[in-house]
């Protein structure tokens, strides 16, 4: 029976990090351990942990901050599993999470692979609606937790699995932070290992709690995808200039109405189509009149926020 190891770094976030851990005793399948590293957080969470000793195999370890990617390599170290499988201290685990990886892995040769995210229905209405917008085909959420995904899969580390041999053979996370997830599942592929995308397997993602915090990750995100373009060129592609061009077509409604107005028409006619479309889509789904006008602000957000941070670093670049 495989044995799996879930590394989950932490950085003041003791709260979530509870929740976490009591979603991971009601598993189906318990053959696993469980390894926390605090990242230097001042906030610590070592008595949380002290709550769930009887009914987890739970070790805590608490080191200088070196930012997540570092921290996940210490539990790499540390780990005795044949899989390690990395999880963000935000998420909430379904019971069944683990019994759909290892029936999976039975039926499928893979050694890395991840899972989609949902919502929880005890998020509030803008974690919903955060939700909606990053898995949503209407903005580019949808790419990541699809089985028509756009090309190769490529794990993300909020939900990411890797086999023993995954580590001994291409090592860690090479940076910190920036796209380090994306570095790593690009190093993994490059060496031949198969990646997959396990539908079954699915975290409930709690995100950001209000906008503005909403804003600055996705500004990161934004960041973070030229930083990858820094290792590896090409994985800077048309599709990653979407967001960039839909801020900068935001920012010209100013001006197309004194150069052309049958263009300014358009312009507009064309935000207002990508509005009502999620908000249809995001009502249809989440069947909240209230979840579906936040999910307008938050799509708009994650374009907006991701364009601009993107092309910010792309300038730097």
């Amino acid at each position: 029976m495989r044995f799996y190891s879930v590394i989950i770094p932490v950085y003041n976030r003791p709260n979530e990090v509870d929740e976490l851990l009591e979603s991971l005793t009601k598993q189906t399948f318990s053959n696993f351990e469980v390894l926390i590293v605090e990242d230097g957080s001042v906030d610590k969470c070592d008595t949380i942990v002290e709550k769930y000793q009887s009914q987890l195999n739970i070790t805590y370890y608490y080191k200088p901050n070196s930012g997540q990617g570092f921290s996940r390599n210490f539990g790499f170290e540390n780990a005795k599993g044949d899989y390690f499988i990395v999880f963000d201290s935000d998420c909430l685990i379904p019971e069944h999470y683990f019994q759909a990886v290892d029936q999976y892995l039975n039926e499928h040769a893979v050694d890395a692979f991840g899972g989609p995210d949902k919502a929880h229905e005890s998020f509030t209405a803008i974690q919903k609606a955060i939700s909606y917008s990053m898995t949503s085909p209407l903005t580019t959420g949808g790419i990541r937790g699809n089985k028509k995904h756009y090309g190769t899969f490529h794990p993300r580390s909020f939900n990411m699995g890797i086999s023993r041999r995954v580590y001994e053979k291409v090592g860690g996370y090479k940076i910190t932070r920036m796209g380090e997830d994306l570095e790593f599942s690009i190093r993994i592929i490059k060496a031949g290992f198969k990646t997959a995308l396990i539908s079954g397997a699915f975290v409930y993602h709690k995100r950001r709690t209000s906008l503005l915090q909403f804003y600055k990750q996705l500004h990161f995100f934004g960041r973070a995808r030229i930083n990858l373009g820094r290792f590896y060129p090409r994985e800077v592609k048309l599709l990653h200039w979407f967001p960039a061009f839909f801020t900068l077509g935001f920012f010209s409604l100013a001006v197309w109405p004194w150069v052309n107005v049958p263009l300014a028409v358009v312009g507009c006619s064309a935000y207002l189509v990508f509005f009502m479309s999620n908000f249809v889509s995001s009502w249809l789904k989440n069947k909240s009149l209230y979840v579906a006008i936040l999910s307008m602000a938050t799509s708009f957000t994650q374009l907006f926020a991701y364009g601009i941070g993107f092309m910010t670093e792309w300038g730097k670049k």
